[in-house]
């Protein structure tokens, strides 16, 4: 595994930096390792929402999670208000950065993580392709759970 620190400045898109970056660096299999940090605009879809809502005052970044590759990214943060209350859910486009956002992501060199169109949920889900022969187990849930 490999490991890329980045911080961004003041007035950067954490979502689009991200996907840039996945895209710039050839990432085909990557994942948040930690993240903190600050927003002064939020944009999250919450569960069960078709759109974002838009958030406009100072956040704490509690949390960042998910998997990121140049064929796209999913991630879901968790934020916190200047009372403390958390909120969280899938980042969107619009996520600004107030001070600065420290992440680190890590990098599997032997999958690709694709995005391909799941028919049963209507969205682009991931899609685990081992680039190593004979590795099974993989995208099985679904099997496990029919049999």
């Amino acid at each position: 595994m490999k490991a890329f620190p980045i911080r961004l400045k003041p007035d950067t898109d954490l979502r689009k930096t991200l996907k840039n970056f996945a895209v710039e660096q050839n990432i085909q299999a990557g994942f948040i390792l930690t993240a903190i940090g600050s927003l002064k605009q939020a944009t999250i879809r919450f569960a069960d929402q078709s759109n974002s809502t838009v958030l406009t005052e100072k956040f704490e970044i509690l949390s960042l999670n998910g998997t990121l590759a140049t064929t796209g990214v999913h991630l879901h943060m968790a934020i916190a208000d200047r009372h403390g209350k958390v909120i969280g859910g899938h980042l969107s486009d619009g996520c600004i950065v107030y001070t600065t956002a420290e992440i680190v992501i890590g990098i599997i060199e032997d999958f690709n993580l694709l995005r391909t169109f799941d028919q049963q949920t209507g969205f682009n889900e991931l899609e685990v392709v081992s680039l190593e022969v004979g590795f099974l187990g993989l995208n099985i849930c679904n099997k496990i759970q029919a049999s």
